[in-house]
């Protein structure tokens, strides 16, 4: 699938080229990942933001979300978007195994989440 958000290759070129991702699965912590697996975590992220990101971007921004003094107020396909980002895991994809974390390096999950709102996933560093 042509990607609407950003090019693929030139991600990729970052990722595996530029800041050479791969070499991290020498460490310990990310020796059970490939490139593959950053792959994966790039087209999952991909397919979220394409099918239930994009479709709503501009009415989100058109109608921006509001506080009343107790709650914000969002367009509710937002509400859908963020459910389905949610179940995905990849929120949980740079977190410890132990606490049911993928345990992905945070620079390829920040590759993956150019992919979405900049407001949907914020980037960390990448632990040693």
């Amino acid at each position: 699938m042509a990607s609407l958000l950003l090019s693929r290759r030139d991600l990729e070129f970052l990722l595996y080229e530029w800041l050479d991702v791969c070499a991290l699965t020498s460490r310990e912590r990310y020796a059970d990942h490939s490139r593959e697996t950053f792959d994966a975590a790039l087209e999952l992220s991909e397919q979220i933001a394409t099918r239930h990101f994009a479709p709503h971007n501009k009415k989100n921004d058109t109608q921006e979300p509001t506080f009343d003094g107790e709650r914000v107020h969002i367009i509710p396909e937002v509400k859908e978007a963020l459910r389905v980002f949610g179940e995905s895991g990849l929120i949980a994809s740079t977190m410890d195994h132990e606490v049911g974390g993928g345990q992905l390096p945070s620079i390829g999950t920040c590759g993956a989440a150019g992919s979405l709102p900049a407001r949907g996933r914020p980037c960390g560093r990448v632990r040693a």
